[in-house]
């Protein structure tokens, strides 16, 4: 596991020539922790590549290059990936293998380090022969890791909608519980690279496929709500329109659409003449602001807004959140004709409408359409 003395080792990596992400997402700790953690993920990350053929990984094969590793880096993500299929671990569960293998050791093979080391961590996982994960010589190989990491993930209930930290803390135990998340945007391109986009893929099947209905995705992500879009993304009728409009009952239950952190959770209602209108009731197309809305925080620096409650969210500012997890129920409160949800993607931590990008175009890259399915 990764001790304090692991911090020594991290910067001799580093001198190496290994690059070591810089963000934190610390979805246990307290909301200035995750705050500071969140902002500095490369959104760029989050590029389409599909959601994943089903064919195995050759660990012995040709590697994909991915700029921030190198090949033998590339090889050991393999063989956790190859383990996982070969175990029938949904794809989920191999991001997070990968990002707790580049926390723990930059995807090394490490051996015992000695005094650079004060406990005796081996490997790519950096488990312990004193803590029971096997012999030494067992722990030498990556597969045989890889093969014991999974087996404790999938004791763990309800791990696939974890955030990826609280997942991998589960297993690891480890001194620094809240750094494994600042890996997952490159853990899940180094899974979509090595599968052809699994990494954003729903379920390790015959054929793997995107995320349906409320399934959560590899990537972490899943749907808010399951509906038709009926007003996209800064149409041409509609040119300032930051978000898409999912129609949908009143009163039914808006999901977060990736664990984060609630930045913003309150009423944004009012006249013209900016006199105050209350969100308690339905609103208008005379009354402007966005009803009552949350928007959230998550890994690499997106944003994600929720607005037209029916009533008070059920989350609050500085709340952590899980995939998946009811925040709110849809309504008509603010600048609204009618029940629907309006939900917005923005990138780079930016709040405003220069940061705001096309949630259908967005949620099709995690791999969960906005496909209208019902």
């Amino acid at each position: 596991m990764t001790r304090p003395i692991r911090r020594g080792v991290r910067h001799a990596l580093v001198a190496t020539g290994a690059a070591v992400a810089a963000v934190l997402l610390c979805l246990l700790g307290t909301a200035f922790a995750l705050l500071d953690g969140l902002f500095g993920d490369d959104a760029s990350t989050y590029t389409a590549l599909g959601c994943g053929t089903s064919v195995p990984v050759d660990p012995a094969g040709p590697m994909p290059q991915i700029a921030e590793l190198v090949e033998d880096q590339v090889r050991i993500a393999a063989i956790i990936v190859r383990v996982g299929q070969d175990m029938h671990v949904p794809p989920r569960g191999w991001v997070i293998a990968v990002a707790t293998a580049l926390q723990e050791s930059r995807l090394q093979n490490l051996p015992n380090l000695g005094a650079a080391n004060d406990h005796d961590s081996i490997g790519v996982f950096q488990q312990r022969p004193s803590q029971g994960w096997g012999t030494p010589e067992q722990l030498a190989d990556p597969a045989y890791q890889a093969h014991k990491f999974y087996q404790k993930l999938l004791t763990i209930d309800g791990w696939e909608s974890m955030p990826l930290t609280v997942a991998a803390q589960r297993v690891q135990v480890s001194a620094f519980p809240d750094a494994y998340a600042k890996h997952e945007p490159l853990a899940t391109k180094v899974v979509d690279a090595l599968t052809g986009g699994a990494g954003r893929a729903a379920g390790y099947e015959a054929a793997l496929r995107c995320a349906a209905g409320y399934d959560i995705a590899a990537s972490g992500w899943t749907l808010p709500v399951r509906g038709p879009i009926v007003s996209g993304f800064r149409t041409a009728s509609r040119p300032t329109h930051q978000g898409v409009d999912i129609g949908v009952a009143r009163g039914t239950p808006i999901r977060a659409a990736a664990s984060g952190l609630v930045i913003i959770s309150k009423c944004n209602a009012h006249l013209a003449n900016g006199g105050f209108y209350t969100c308690d009731s339905d609103g208008g197309l005379s009354v402007l602001g966005c009803g009552w809305y949350v928007d959230i925080l998550h890994a690499g620096r997106v944003i994600t807004r929720y607005c037209h409650m029916g009533s008070r969210p059920l989350v609050s500012a500085g709340q952590s959140v899980a995939a998946g997890e009811v925040i709110g129920f849809v309504g008509s409160s603010g600048h609204s004709s009618g029940p629907h949800l309006h939900f917005e993607v923005h990138l780079d931590g930016d709040r405003s409408s220069a940061g705001a990008v096309d949630p259908a175009v967005f949620m099709a890259q995690v791999g969960v359409p906005l496909d209208g399915g019902a």
